[in-house]
């Protein structure tokens, strides 16, 4: 990473949460490259998810890499990870430039086309411990990124999450928002989102 020339950053000025986005964390020859690479080489899996109920397989694919012996659990789905390949190893240290974090896992979501989302969550399993810091990279095609305060309803939030971006949500922010990637019906491409966590 050039130093010489840092990295454009946007700092939201929202209540009960740290986000900073860099909208061009990764060129776009480079994002064109790692696109490529995590799409063909990445071991993508669907699983199901219960939801009142019902079970349904997940709107987009996954894939969770880490350090050994740290499962991670969202939505009563359990997953062992996979261990670090050199490919994520190279975004993990490229991230850790401006987290100043040493990331212990990385949650990989494959959103195939428009109708692949996300549901209103929070990433505050208890593994991930108190004001847990969330690095998420997003290549291929851009999505908007949804943001919700849980009880100020009017504080809302709407980010468009481009191709080589850098999202960090920090400090309170998974305590007193939820987030989401609603479906489009726009006919788009594709999108690999990577989100580096710390289990505890």
């Amino acid at each position: 990473m050039n130093t010489l020339f840092p990295k454009e950053k946007i700092i939201f000025n929202v209540p009960d949460a740290e986000i900073e986005y860099y909208p061009n964390f990764f060129e776009t020859d480079r994002s064109n490259e790692l696109f490529a690479k995590l799409k063909a080489n990445i071991p993508w899996q669907q699983d199901h998810i219960t939801v009142f109920g019902k079970t349904h397989p997940q709107p987009r694919l996954t894939a969770l890499f880490g350090n050994e012996g740290k499962p991670y659990g969202y939505s009563n789905i359990i997953m062992q990870p996979h261990p670090w390949n050199p490919l994520l190893m190279f975004i993990k240290e490229e991230i850790e430039t401006v987290c100043l974090e040493n990331f212990t896992t990385v949650l990989l979501n494959y959103y195939r086309d428009g109708k692949d989302s996300n549901g209103w969550h929070a990433d505050n399993e208890r593994e991930l411990g108190r004001n847990p810091v969330i690095a998420s990279v997003s290549f291929g095609s851009e999505r908007s990124f949804h943001l919700q305060h849980n009880t100020i309803k009017e504080q809302k939030l709407k980010i468009n999450l481009e191709h080589g971006s850098l999202l960090i949500m920090k400090g309170t922010t998974q305590h007193f928002w939820k987030h989401q990637i609603p479906k489009t019906a726009k006919d788009i491409g594709s999108r690999i989102n990577l989100t580096f966590r710390i289990i505890k």
